[in-house]
């Protein structure tokens, strides 16, 4: 599996990103344990030191966003549910990111170990399905195990789920169907915008002469502006060191109850994303010449 699809991802910060051989593996961080935790109302951290799983819980049960980039990444993310005291069983409901292997490859153990329901964008849905990124990408299908989606999902529509209401806003570009999804909630009596953000890196993707995926850019340009407009109290990105919530929760450890509420978080980080995909795209329209 190539490092160059792994790192183009969001790993790495975007003011720096280094190639790798290609041979090379995964980043360690994805597939180290990482103690789950509380961030605010009831929404739990419950991922990989560097692959971020969000549990959403309700009485009437519970939903799971992204779950590892492996069977055995998803499994880990099983052993942080249980860690928290919650019953898998009681999972009723995963939704997804985006369709890359390093969120959605741990879906089908995810799915046979809960006996969860999947629901995801219709446009991503054909490649959940096949278990293969889609779209002209440099770093070729990084391949996952397929996984059958139950029910798609339109831009702004609400999943309920007892007395969790997750909104679903359509943001494509790193893929043809990402999805960011927010939630609110009430955090020491304060009420809360949460916002699970999606990816809106370029990740290997051909933003010239795409083929597979022709409208790219003008998705990309489409999501930055939504993304810009939504309001978010609580930045919880996909991959965790995009929102360093390890250092917040050090913090809210350390007695800062507020580490994760940033109103502005969003938006600067958004700048910078469009900014990165600006400079990638004069990039490859040089290249292009």
């Amino acid at each position: 599996m190539k490092i160059l699809a792994l790192i183009l991802c969001g790993v790495l910060s975007l003011a720096s990103v280094n190639v790798a051989r290609a041979d090379d593996g995964p980043p360690a961080a994805w597939t180290k344990p990482s103690k789950p935790y509380r961030v605010v109302g009831n929404v739990y951290y419950v991922g990989s030191e560097g692959l971020s799983s969000y549990l959403i819980t309700s009485s009437a049960g519970h939903v799971l966003l992204d779950a590892g980039m492996s069977a055995e990444g998803a499994k880990l993310v099983e052993s942080n549910i249980v860690g928290l005291g919650f019953k898998l069983a009681d999972v009723k409901i995963l939704i997804n990111s985006h369709a890359h292997f390093d969120h959605a490859g741990g879906l089908a153990q995810m799915k046979a170990g809960t006996g969860a329901r999947l629901y995801a964008s219709s446009q991503d849905k054909p490649a959940l399905e096949k278990g293969r990124h889609f779209g002209d990408n440099e770093n070729g299908l990084t391949p996952f195990p397929a996984v059958k989606v139950d029910r798609t999902i339109r831009d702004g529509q609400k999943i309920k789920l007892g007395e969790a209401t997750l909104t679903a806003h359509l943001t494509p570009g790193h893929t043809i169907g990402g999805t960011t999804w927010t939630l609110s909630t009430t955090e020491r009596g304060r009420p809360l915008n949460v916002v699970f953000f999606n990816s809106v890196s370029v990740a290997g993707n051909a933003l010239i002469g795409n083929k597979t995926y022709p409208r790219n850019v003008s998705d990309y340009r489409a999501t930055f502006a939504k993304l810009k407009a939504m309001p978010a109290d609580v930045f919880l990105p996909v991959h965790p060191e995009q929102g360093d919530l390890l250092a917040k929760r050090q913090r809210v450890l350390r007695g800062d109850n507020g580490a994760f509420i940033d109103p502005t978080e969003l938006g600067r980080f958004v700048a910078k994303s469009e900014a990165a995909f600006d400079k990638e795209l004069a990039r490859q329209q040089e290249a292009a010449k």
